[in-house]
């Protein structure tokens, strides 16, 4: 995985960096702050480590305030994620609206006013 954009949804694919992500997108937080929710199934380690593949993909940025490293997103990366994903929305949104323009030739008008509990009546 050479490509930014494969380094990018590799960070996405695993849920506790997820939920690091989330945790940040409330405001920053340090290392301790982001590995208390984990601590219970994983070791500080490995949630660096977490921290590290976000920070390599350029989803979140470190500081330095003396022994402090807050963490912080880095929202430059999660509009690449968007611009790429932006293809692919348009490509579903023109199926669905064919789809749709499609069924309203086949399915009788009567049907479509009618909701989808009417026939429980």
């Amino acid at each position: 995985m050479t490509d930014p954009l494969s380094q990018t949804f590799a960070a996405l694919a695993d849920p506790t960096r997820r939920a690091i992500l989330a945790r940040l997108s409330k405001g920053e937080a340090n290392v301790t702050e982001l590995a208390k929710p984990f601590l219970h199934e994983m070791s500080l380690p490995a949630v660096t480590k977490h921290l590290k593949v976000l920070e390599k993909a350029g989803f979140i940025t470190k500081g330095r305030d003396a022994q402090w490293r807050p963490c912080r997103l880095n929202g430059e990366a999660f509009k690449d994620v968007a611009d790429w994903m932006q293809t692919y929305r348009a490509y579903w949104e023109e199926s669905l609206d064919r789809l749709d323009a499609y069924l309203k030739t086949v399915v009788p008008p009567q049907a479509r006013d009618r909701g989808p509990n009417d026939d429980d009546e």
